[in-house]
């Protein structure tokens, strides 16, 4: 076992001085660093065996949890290493095999400026009530932009944050604001019963690390309602995308109820890519939509289709398309036009934007 424990550590250590995003570790395969988006085997190591990998998990958990990994199949759970970095690890079966997937959190939250991010986002940091939803695919830094939001509020206001994650990734360290972390399995049952006993912690921000079914959407649209300020994670690929996807969870009789909601409470969907950059590294391209009179009217009505040109042409109010996003960083040469045509949602408009 204490074998495992100094391979782990010393696989640890790797990917947090090589800055990897994520390490993997798969049967038959060498550990594996994906850097810049790329996967990049370690080929010095040698390929895991079923005892390899079994060993290397018990190494990353405590008993109980490896307990559920062999009841349940799969379990999520963060790994504080050494005080030096986070990870949150998914340990999972495939083929009979045991495979584990570890993202790296480093344990210090950078700004808005630091990552990039559109500065209009401030906007959503100073707002004391509404509904804010960080959107995109997996992998895309929506655990990343949602921690710079939450600890902007942290350094600038004396409020009381509620953050309910699953796991745990970045640690918030109380500056102005209270925040209290609450881990789905750990410290809470689940998403939508922790959040349901928010409304008894007198919250004044509510952090939702994802939002996964039907009763979170609601208890989460309701919290804005009632004078939070909310704000949660969607895996979805646009603004427009956002809106569907909140109100096609519900059975068709909810949904009217759930538009007039969402136009009441909703502040604004970024929505975010992580593109490869020129100089190394990633960059993120953002969606920016703020729910403006415009933008609630389309979304009361179940306009949304019409969502994506009051983007485009509201760039004074804030708002912007991916595209215009893409084109700025190819003008600025932060990215390659062919990286980003491949994330474009329209190529051909892409073009016309950039020439």
């Amino acid at each position: 076992m204490e074998n495992y424990k100094t391979q782990l550590d010393e696989l640890l250590e790797l990917t947090i001085k090589e800055e990897a995003s994520d390490l993997h570790l798969s049967f038959n395969h060498e550990p594996t660093l994906r850097m810049a988006g790329n996967l990049i085997p370690l080929v010095k190591n040698k390929k895991l065996s079923s005892e390899d990998l079994q060993g290397l998990a018990q190494a990353l958990m405590q008993n109980d949890q490896y307990q559920r990994l062999l009841e349940e199949k799969e379990i999520d759970f963060s790994y504080n290493f050494k005080d030096k970095a986070r990870f949150r690890i998914n340990v999972f079966f495939q083929r009979g095999e045991i495979s584990i997937a570890l993202r790296f959190v480093p344990t210090k939250i950078k700004t808005i400026e630091e990552l990039n991010l559109p500065p209009v986002l401030h906007e959503f940091a100073k707002a004391t009530q509404g509904f804010v939803v960080i959107a995109g695919p997996s992998s895309q830094g929506k655990s990343t932009t949602l921690a710079a939001l939450i600890d902007e509020i942290n350094h600038t206001r004396t409020d009381h944050i509620v953050a309910i994650e699953d796991p745990i990734e970045y640690l918030f360290k109380n500056d102005k604001s209270i925040i209290d972390q609450r881990e789905v399995y750990q410290d809470t049952l689940s998403f939508a019963r922790a959040l349901k006993s928010t409304f008894r912690q007198d919250p004044d921000v509510i952090m939702v690390g994802e939002m996964r079914d039907p009763e979170t959407m609601s208890t989460t649209i309701t919290a804005a309602e009632t004078g939070h300020l909310v704000f949660a994670t969607l895996h979805t690929n646009s603004a427009s995308q956002t809106i569907h996807r909140i109100v096609d969870s519900f059975p068709s009789g909810q949904q009217d109820q759930v538009r007039a909601q969402l136009s009441g409470s909703l502040l604004g969907v970024v929505s975010q890519r992580l593109i490869p950059r020129l100089s190394g590294g990633l960059i993120p391209a953002c969606e920016v939509m703020i729910a403006t009179p415009a933008v609630a009217n389309l979304i009361r009505e179940n306009k949304i289709h019409e969502l994506p040109l009051v983007i485009e042409t509201s760039a004074e109010r804030g708002m912007f398309s991916l595209n215009r996003a893409l084109a700025n960083l190819v003008k600025s040469r932060e990215i390659s036009l062919e990286a980003a045509l491949s994330f474009s949602p329209s190529p051909a408009e892409l073009k016309m934007l950039i020439r």
